[in-house]
């Protein structure tokens, strides 16, 4: 509370001191003409710049389907890289469809019970305290 009580001490006589500035002091000149020297700023409607021309997407008209393309099996020789990735596509398959057997898991150990250390009181000391340095730690304001 000593540090609260200081700013609003201090700030009031910091207050009080403006009010008295603003009394006393000479008020300074006010400009005579306010719009001496401006620059003139002129806002154009339309720019010289052509952007170009906005595009339009029609989605009224339906949307192009690909025609589907029929499965005709010819007798053609299969590349080897592609007769390998059939083969790993069916073992794959295979394994999917492969049902868990019906053999015992082993049964896990028991853990065994924790033990938990009992929990003891640190020794005491008497220890002196040192005395508060600088003005924001004594109480004796």
């Amino acid at each position: 509370m000593p540090l609260a009580r200081y700013f609003l001490f201090v700030g009031a006589v910091l207050l009080a001191l403006l009010f008295a500035a603003d009394i006393y002091l000479p008020k300074l000149p006010v400009a005579a003409s306010a719009n001496a020297d401006l620059p003139v700023i002129r806002i154009h409607i339309h720019s010289d710049r052509k952007w170009p021309e906005r595009v339009v997407y029609d989605t009224s008209i339906p949307t192009i389907i690909p025609a589907q393309i029929a499965n005709t099996e010819t007798d053609v020789t299969v590349p080897v890289a592609v007769a390998d990735a059939s083969t790993t596509t069916q073992v794959r398959e295979a394994f999917a469809q492969l049902q868990p057997s019906d053999s015992k898991k082993p049964e896990p150990k028991p853990q065994h019970k924790r033990r938990i250390a009992k929990s003891r009181a640190a020794p005491m000391f008497m220890v002196a305290q040192r005395l508060p340095f600088g003005w924001f730690g004594s109480r004796a304001w």
